[in-house]
């Protein structure tokens, strides 16, 4: 009997992990796909895919759209995700320390963390400049790619960050590779400095600025971030790091604190 309850346990779990998986994956993807569609992109079997989607859509996790059958992520989430923001005053810290910097700088702010083995922007605020720089928050971004990315594996040995980060994650958008041991030297330089600043790999007019936010554990957790045109950026460098740093000391240990009262 034991040996059977273990079983359906184990089919269920493996079951809400799928359905996070198909979750994730139209999340990534940012279009309606068709359910056929996903389970052969996720190399899932197309019936417990076809039975996942229609469970999440029948608990309005999953909504129609685009016609075809095609689905996409439903309104519930954002309900969920609003209940969450709601229960913690770290979202609105967050926020203010990013209305903080775009004001005093007139630059780009963007909070920043992992997700999975990729890098995402949480939170951002545009700066005042005619000149915008934006980026589409939530999206997937390999983790090389990025001057947060160095703050953010920091805490891993060179083994564990080799391991964590697939490896074609080195490709750069344009077609080269970064030097994974390069890499690394930086992860390094980053740890030791506590920033990381660079011309941007994804973007050749830009300079991106990194400080890590540390959680309790004493790494970085998230990070802020300044993306900046490149001459503003290297003659601002000193102030805009001042401004950065002053912002991340007041995000400190702030992470998943539930609102008081």
């Amino acid at each position: 009997m034991d040996a059977i309850q273990d079983e359906a346990i184990g089919k269920r779990a493996r079951g809400l992990d799928r359905a996070f998986e198909i979750l994730d994956f139209l999340r990534q993807k940012r279009q309606a796909l068709k359910p056929n569609e996903i389970a052969a992109q996720i190399g899932a079997p197309r019936s417990s895919v076809y039975e996942l989607v229609n469970l999440l859509l029948s608990n309005g996790i999953l909504e129609f759209t685009g016609g075809e059958g095609r689905v996409y992520l439903g309104r519930k989430l954002y309900f969920l995700g609003a209940a969450y923001e709601n229960h913690f005053d770290f979202t609105r810290e967050c926020e203010a320390a990013l209305e903080q910097l775009a004001d005093e700088t007139r630059e780009t702010a963007q909070f920043c963390m992992l997700d999975g083995n990729k890098y995402t922007v949480v939170r951002m605020r545009e700066g005042a400049r005619p000149f915008r720089i934006s980026t589409d928050i939530g999206q997937s971004v390999p983790i090389p790619w990025t001057a947060s990315g160095r703050l953010l594996v920091a805490h891993l040995s060179d083994q564990e960050i080799l391991n964590f980060i697939p490896s074609q994650d080195f490709r750069l958008p344009n077609g080269e590779w970064l030097d994974p041991q390069s890499f690394i030297v930086e992860v390094r330089q980053a740890e030791r400095e506590g920033l990381f600043t660079f011309n941007s790999i994804v973007d050749s007019f830009t300079h991106c600025f990194a400080v890590p936010v540390r959680g309790e554990e004493g790494h970085a957790a998230a990070t802020l971030c300044l993306v900046t045109p490149r001459d503003d950026g290297i003659a601002n460098r000193d102030r805009y790091l001042d401004c950065l740093k002053k912002a991340a000391a007041g995000l400190e240990h702030a992470p998943a604190r539930p609102k008081r009262g």
